[in-house]
Order: C-alpha cells, then sequence, then structure tokens
C-alpha cells in the first residue's frame, strides 16, 4: 500500500506529515478532495467485514493507524517457520 501511495504523493496523508487544514486555510478543498481520494483508495482495498469498522472515519491517517494498530502485530511463530523454510530450499540437488 506504501508504494501505491508513494506513487501518487500521498504517503503524507498516511505519515501525519499533511495534517488536516482548517476550513479557512485556502488549500483546505485541495486537502480534503486528496483526502477523501486517500480515504476512498483505503477502504476499496480491504475486505468486507474490515470496511464496515472503518467507514465512519474521515481521515485517512486517522484510518491507517487504526489499521495498523490492528493488523501490524506479526505471528512471530509463523514469521519464524517461514524463514526456515526459506533458509531450507533445494531445486533437485542444489541446496541455496
Amino acid at each position: 500500500m506504501l508504494t501505491v501511495l508513494s506513487a501518487k504523493n500521498k504517503v503524507e496523508f498516511v505519515d501525519g506529515t499533511a495534517p488536516e487544514l482548517s476550513p479557512s486555510d485556502p488549500l483546505f478543498n485541495s486537502w480534503r478532495r486528496c483526502n477523501n481520494m486517500v480515504v476512498s483508495w483505503l477502504v476499496h482495498s480491504v475486505s468486507i467485514p474490515i470496511r464496515h469498522s472503518i467507514l465512519w472515519m474521515d481521515c485517512v491517517d486517522e484510518i491507517w493507524n487504526d489499521l495498523k494498530s490492528r493488523y501490524s502485530q506479526g505471528d512471530l511463530l509463523r514469521v519464524s517457520d517461514l524463514q526456515f523454510e526459506v533458509s531450507s530450499m533445494q531445486q533437485g540437488e542444489l541446496c541455496y
């Protein structure tokens, strides 16, 4: 997701470096349009059950932080198993 946001020059909306502007700011409408676009991308890139839990959020950084706190915790045992599996891969009689 960060790669896509970077390609669209929108990472600032999820990392907090493009904070919400005041409605009196001349750039507010542009900020809001970009925020809404990224909200739409995020909402439509997750499964329906997850979508229902974030639909009420209006700001990208709020959605991003919620998803990050819920899903960034890895399964260390599974990671260890995958690393072992990758390190013991072979092709025919060749060992890597």
